[in-house]
């Protein structure tokens, strides 16, 4: 019991480090590490962002000649393999002198997938696999959705009435909510790693889908909308200058062929996909964003593209600011678009459901 307590311990260190990778090291996951010798710890790390050295790498060279007959602790399975920009982990540890490895869970990607913890094993280290498992999986829960599904996880966030509405029926939005809701909201965009809009935003909106916290980001999220009919202007502030290069539009086949020329002559980049229903198909979208390494993706509106998303069944967690407010009106804006289905059996349940109030406004997460 006393070393399983340990292990815990120095687990939970190693899950806190990685922690502070969130949002900047897609499409890898975030790592942490810790190296004990005699009862303490003698070397730590986590990754910073992609590119950069690994998390074990970082901890052993902290510890240097203490790693000889120590433990290291990781919250995720170190890799093995070279299809990357920074050299495998296995290497590094085995050669490190260490006597254990405690690893929080086995990595999903098939590059990885067992093969690391066999090559730990192989080379004579004591591997123990598990330890705080679930609050490892929680932390990378991005990482380890696309690679399991092929595709991001998708989060949906609107904001709206105590009535259910999200604008006016002028289409006047904002601001719904109060300033802290809103930089709530900020905070999971720097969490993300990316961020889409229908082109109905944009043209309502004209949003910058940008996080601002009132300092500078280490990275921004992408920011992908949705046009099938490419009617993005040109002076949309998401395609100025400053935000072109991180922006993503994606349309069908059949958009107009000069917009997309013009848009493509002021290098922007513009994905084009399938189509289903007329409007961009939210599966291939969502696939080609896993391929561009995006772990993690935001949905945000307008209500059109909610609807969208919500009946293609690609929405994992809901989340809606909520003000306490009335707008009331039959032509006010609701939550979502398109055609109500027939039948209440095919409601969404949504589950999981927690509340936390920020401000005078209160916010709903929920999963589905």
């Amino acid at each position: 019991m006393r070393t399983a307590a340990h292990d815990i311990r120095y687990m939970t260190r190693a899950l806190q480090l990685a922690a502070r990778g969130t949002g900047r090291t897609s499409p890898n996951p975030v790592v942490g590490a810790v190296v004990v010798s005699g009862g303490r710890i003698v070397g730590e790390g986590f990754h910073r962002k992609a590119g950069d050295p690994h998390a074990e790498v970082i901890a052993l060279q902290a510890a240097g000649p203490r790693s000889k007959g120590a433990t290291l602790y990781v919250t995720l399975e170190p890799c093995s393999h070279r299809r990357k920009r920074t050299p495998p982990c296995v290497p590094a540890i085995l050669s490190a002198g260490l006597r254990r490895v405690v690893v929080a869970m086995r990595d999903p990607n098939r590059l990885v997938d067992g093969e690391g913890l066999r090559q730990l094993k192989r080379g004579g280290l004591s591997v123990s696999v598990g330890c705080l498992e679930r609050k490892s999986e929680q932390l990378n829960d991005g990482y380890l959705h696309r690679m399991r599904t092929g595709r991001p996880l998708v989060t949906l966030k609107m904001a709206m009435t105590l009535d259910g509405k999200t604008a006016t029926a002028g289409g006047e939005s904002q601001w719904i909510t109060g300033p802290q809701a809103r930089r709530h909201a900020h905070r999971l965009r720097s969490q993300v790693d990316a961020i889409m809009v229908g082109v109905n935003t944009v043209l309502a909106d004209d949003p910058q889908l940008t996080v601002r916290l009132g300092r500078p980001m280490p990275r921004q999220p992408l920011r992908v909308i949705m046009d099938s009919r490419l009617r993005t202007p040109l002076t949309a502030r998401v395609l100025s200058r400053r935000l072109r290069t991180g922006t993503v539009i994606a349309t069908t086949s059949q958009c107009p062929q000069r917009r997309l020329a013009r848009l493509r002559k002021r290098g922007i980049s513009v994905l084009t996909l399938p189509g289903e229903q007329r409007k961009v198909s939210l599966r291939a979208c969502l696939k080609r964003l896993a391929k561009m390494g995006i772990n993690h993706l935001l949905i945000e509106g307008g209500s059109e593209l909610a609807a969208s998303a919500l009946y293609s069944g690609v929405v994992d967690r809901l989340r809606l600011y909520i003000a306490p407010r009335l707008l009331g009106g039959t032509d006010a804006k609701g939550l979502f678009g398109g055609t109500c289905p027939s039948r209440l059996a095919r409601t969404h349940p949504v589950t999981g459901l927690s509340i936390k109030k920020i401000g005078p406004d209160f916010m709903l997460e929920g999963l589905l």
